[in-house]
């Protein structure tokens, strides 16, 4: 009997009991456009999801990829984060079984379901529904403006309903679960040659473009795909990562914990890890990644930021983030920072601008402009922050200039700087 967790076992996953239906053929092009949002906020719901795993679910679908590669089913065994599932895997020395190109279980699924997203794209079809109410006519006009358009910005201007769906479904959940949360993961994560991950809910993305497609009738498909997408469905709503092996599947909990915000001004709802008092990304067993406006950071960044610390840190943006933490005016106080020279902020009332050598431990020849923004914050103040400018600028006046491909002479003419 096919596998069917849409609509089943999906219902035990999503509050709204299943994803939003397509509207009918025909529909116009708000109608595609509200769908696709409402979509993409309901899969993005579950890769965000921070309840226990539905193992039943996910154990058979994992049973039944073994299946239709003819395996049997493996023993399953759980671990309380990614971090304690590849120590098992180390341990158990389960990566020792698999290499790439042996006819095996998990090289089998690996080219099987890689065979199944292929299928979707080789099968887009590239007519798109009739729109009765378009104000232009349909064609690629903003084909290259889908990433920085809204679903109906871009659909009312005469973008190809495929390309629309690539951009606000599949890259924009590949952004927000993949790129933004399932790799930070990954990178505190030892390397394992020859071992394949499966991310479940943070590459959402696949299956949610492929089912996306189907349903809209851009994709025909046969029987087989159908089922091999109701079976990745049923894996990203129900569980975390995975590691396929010849007898034996390892899974990871999902996370206890993930703190998120919108990434400003994203036309698609993308986010970022984000979480300023603590993991932005935290599991049972105390595993965790940190996060500040999307920089991945280490833990002292967030709970005990110093100038020791931050001058022997080589990475900029990590140390940009942990000087904005404690600020920029204490920093250079705490830090000892040797100022070079020192002027008034033509334009801008009653600011300096402050410009220090780097820290010896940075080893660089560049220097800081410290500046003030010249537009306020939310709560009347006026941020200041510093700017890595090159080490030839004589002064804080030519540093400035420089920022804004100005000569000294030209920037000090300016009446007011945003």
């Amino acid at each position: 009997m096919p596998f069917d967790p849409i609509g089943v076992d999906h219902r035990t996953i999503l509050p709204s009991n299943h994803f939003p239906a397509p509207p009918p053929d025909g529909s116009e092009s708000s109608a595609i456009a509200g769908y696709l949002t409402d979509t993409r906020e309901a899969w993005l719901e579950h890769g965000l999801d921070c309840r226990r795993a539905d193992r039943t679910t996910a154990e058979a679908a994992i049973s039944e990829l073994y299946r239709i590669t003819k395996h049997p089913p493996p023993q399953f065994i759980w671990m309380a984060s990614p971090h304690a599932a590849v120590r098992c895997i180390q341990t158990e020395k389960f990566d020792t079984t698999t290499a790439p190109g042996r006819d095996d279980a998990p090289n089998q699924i690996t080219a099987m379901l890689a065979r199944s997203r292929d299928a979707v794209e080789k099968r887009l079809d590239r007519l798109s529904p009739v729109f009765p109410n378009r104000r232009v006519t349909p064609g690629r006009a903003q084909a290259g403006r889908t990433q920085t358009l809204s679903p109906a910005e871009a659909l009312e201007g005469g973008a190809e309903v495929p390309d629309v769906v690539r951009a606000a479904i599949r890259d924009s959940l590949r952004t927000s679960l993949f790129d933004n949360i399932g790799r930070p993961i990954k990178s505190t994560l030892p390397v394992m040659p020859g071992v394949g991950t499966w991310f479940g809910q943070h590459e959402a993305h696949r299956s949610a473009f492929g089912l996306v497609a189907y349903r809209l009738g851009l994709a025909r498909l046969p029987p087989d795909e159908v089922e091999l997408l109701e079976i990745t469905t049923a894996l990203a709503v129900s569980a975390g990562w995975w590691w396929a092996f010849d007898d034996v599947c390892v899974l990871a909990e999902r996370p206890i914990s993930v703190d998120t915000e919108p990434i400003p001004h994203s036309p698609h709802g993308t986010r970022r890890l984000h979480r300023d008092d603590g993991p932005a990304v935290a599991y049972a067993d105390g595993c965790a990644v940190h996060a500040v406006h999307g920089t991945i950071v280490p833990h002292w960044v967030i709970d005990d930021p110093t100038p020791e610390r931050i001058a022997a840190e080589r990475n900029i943006e990590i140390r940009r983030t942990a000087i904005e933490r404690i600020g920029w005016d204490r920093w250079i106080d705490d830090a000892g920072m040797r100022l070079i020279d020192e002027s008034d902020d033509p334009g801008n009332e009653a600011a300096t601008l402050a410009l220090y050598a780097s820290p010896r431990q940075w080893r660089t020849n560049q220097r800081i402009l410290v500046v003030t923004n010249g537009s306020r914050e939310r709560d009347g103040r006026r941020r200041r922050y510093g700017i890595h400018v090159p080490g030839w600028v004589p002064t804080a006046l030519t540093a400035a200039a420089w920022t804004y491909g100005l000569d000294a002479d030209d920037y000090a003419q300016l009446v007011r700087r945003t």
